[in-house]
């Protein structure tokens, strides 16, 4: 079986969507199936590997690293390979997605398609009235989810959210997955934590991810400055646009000499940096998911969470969820450094649910359904 697999944003971008499609890709190919990545291309980026298709791309207005795929080609005259897909599975009901819709079809091959965004939380990047904008959003999202044969969304409330916006095709809850062996094995490490700033009888109150609007981050700052604990450090790992904003927040608020700004680390040491945090914030209610939680509780860091839907199905019962309120979230990071509230041991937390080989297996079931090959998870 060849899947493609179209996305909106790969590498040398680092964000969630990317770390679920390599998930992905990871799991079909370790079945002994075939996953091409079909994406934007990247100046001054190669692709060192062979199952990746870049497609020509301008910049967009906004600034931004993403790109903007041009479809002047039929997709299977850029790349032969992709004439003999068994599987679309898009990632984006942008350009690329698009593309892979109409490739659907002229190959008559079924369409699945992963919901990754809510993009009415991200209004704020297009240069419009903010209402008609995310009204604009909800309809691509209900048009596009409605094409697919399946559409695969990663928590029960976002299943909830794409019926609200009227969405009629078949739904699967599907979430997306990380290497739990890789968190697992994160570790405390001293040094770590010194090259963050984070010194002896120190603790480390750790965001993760990109730094975006829509990450409410300030949120994060708020409540950091509200602890007014002089031995606890905010490290936040990540980089973006919204970068110097958030500096200036950390400033304003007093608490600048107190907040790391480490910038980005490979996925490859995330796992320690998760580990050597005495609590993970996370105040962002724009994601379908959420993979940071995942990863954190895998490596067996405390979680203080603002309270939504999709943050409830991940967490579990793990976890502290907070109303969205600073106050509250600073009594929660309390009692979470005091150690009234312990994360639970990283080998209790690496259960399947999260695991990205027995999801990918899943989706592979879901591929089967629709090609009427119920043997696709046993193909190697």
């Amino acid at each position: 079986m060849r899947v493609g697999l179209f996305t909106e944003c790969y590498r040398p971008i680092r964000n969630g969507v990317v770390a679920s499609v390599d998930a992905l890709a990871h799991a079909i190919r370790a079945r002994g199936h075939e996953a091409i990545c079909v994406t934007p291309s990247m100046p001054g980026y190669r692709t060192s590997h062979e199952n990746v298709v870049r497609i020509p791309s301008l910049p967009l207005p906004t600034r931004t690293a993403y790109r903007l795929t041009i479809p002047l080609l039929p997709i299977e005259l850029v790349a032969p390979s992709l004439a003999h897909l068994s599987i679309v599975h898009t990632h984006s009901p942008f350009v690329t997605g698009w593309m892979g819709l109409r490739l659907a079809k002229r190959l008559h091959v079924p369409l699945v398609f992963t919901y990754h965004t809510q993009l009415e939380e991200y209004a704020h990047y297009f240069p419009f009235e903010t209402r008609l904008t995310r009204s604009a959003a909800a309809r691509l999202t209900r048009k596009y989810a409605s094409a697919a044969e399946i559409t695969i969304v990663p928590t029960a409330a976002m299943e909830s959210h794409l019926r609200d916006l009227g969405v009629t095709t078949r739904i699967e809850v599907v979430p997306s997955g990380i290497e739990l062996a890789l968190f697992a094995a994160g570790r405390r490490d001293e040094a770590l934590r010194a090259r963050l700033g984070v010194g002896a009888g120190l603790r480390m109150v750790l965001a993760a991810g990109r730094l975006a609007r829509e990450k409410n981050l300030e949120l994060s700052l708020e409540a950091f400055a509200r602890l007014a604990d002089p031995s606890a450090r905010l490290v936040l790992v990540g980089d973006g646009l919204h970068r110097r904003s958030l500096e200036r927040t950390a400033l304003r608020l007093g608490i600048a000499r107190r907040t790391t700004f480490a910038g980005e680390f490979a996925r490859e040491a995330l796992p320690d940096i998760y580990a050597s945090a005495d609590a993970l914030l996370f105040t962002s209610s724009s994601e379908t998911q959420g993979l940071v939680l995942v990863e954190a509780l895998a490596a067996g860091a405390p979680v203080v969470a603002v309270d939504t839907p999709q943050t409830r199905d991940v967490l579990g019962g793990s976890g502290t969820i907070v109303p969205p309120d600073a106050a509250a979230i600073a009594a929660a990071l309390r009692r979470v450094l005091e150690g009234g509230t312990h994360a639970l041991p990283a080998a209790a937390l690496a259960s399947r649910r999260f695991d990205s080989l027995e999801l990918g297996n899943r989706i592979l079931d879901l591929y089967g359904q629709l090609l009427d090959r119920p043997s696709l998870v046993t193909a190697v």
